[in-house]
């Protein structure tokens, strides 16, 4: 029989592999109040439900779509890029208890690991360095490497072609938002997983089309391994 086993695991950073201490609405409202928005009110407290709501997807898009106008759009995307990189260095960035050991783990078992993101590439640098894993994994990939970001398959699909898995259904996603489901299942991918670590809880997960829905990346590195031969 022909060897069909996962060759390519897909694992998102904050909120799957990454405890930030809820940092992204911190950096947020910092964001928002540099676009003009009232720190309080029925227009901030709109504004905080959509972040909620699109947690995983490119935050420059989440910015044009809550604006509408491009240059506030990149005025709060650079505010929250800002905001966010300061508060790594306030906040001790710990890894999801096992996360670091379930990369190695799939790695030693020849399954290539690429870490994503919906965070620009010089965040998700930052957060990599705090956590010492600039070389956990075979390839890190945010959004301007891919061309879309979440909930779109080219962060995914980009993973294939660059570690040269052989077909999308030899690959799994991993990730704690609904965004991260969408991209997973537009990409093609076999196992496309959430995780109880993050933003969104397990309803919102089987409701976005999560094949399955784990305790945590420890958990969805032994359902891979399984699969693995």
């Amino acid at each position: 029989m022909p060897d069909n086993s996962i060759q390519l695991v897909a694992l998102d950073m904050a909120g799957t592999t990454v405890a930030d201490g809820g940092l992204v609405l911190r950096a947020f409202d910092a964001a928002a109040t540099a676009a003009g928005i009232a720190p309080e009110g029925p227009e901030r407290d709109s504004a905080r439900q959509y972040v909620l709501d699109t947690m995983g997807q490119s935050k420059i898009a989440v910015f044009r779509a809550l604006l509408g106008d491009e240059d506030r759009a990149q005025q709060a995307n650079r505010a929250f890029e800002s905001a966010y990189e300061a508060l790594i260095d306030e906040v001790e960035i710990t890894p999801i208890p096992g996360a670091a050991e379930a990369i190695t783990a799939l790695r030693a078992a020849g399954i290539r690991v690429a870490l994503t993101t919906g965070f620009s590439r010089s965040t998700q640098d930052r957060l990599l360095k705090a956590l010492g894993w600039q070389d956990i994994a075979d390839l890190t990939l945010a959004p301007s490497d891919a061309g879309r970001g979440r909930p779109y398959p080219d962060i995914v699909l980009t993973a294939v072609l660059r570690l040269q898995a052989d077909a999308v259904d030899r690959v799994a996603v991993l990730g704690d938002t609904t965004s991260d489901i969408a991209t997973g299942l537009a990409a093609g991918a076999r196992i496309v997983a959430g995780t109880l670590t993050g933003a969104h809880d397990e309803a919102q997960l089987r409701a976005a089309g999560a094949t399955h829905v784990v305790p945590s990346v420890a958990e969805f590195a032994a359902l891979v391994l399984a699969e693995h031969p």
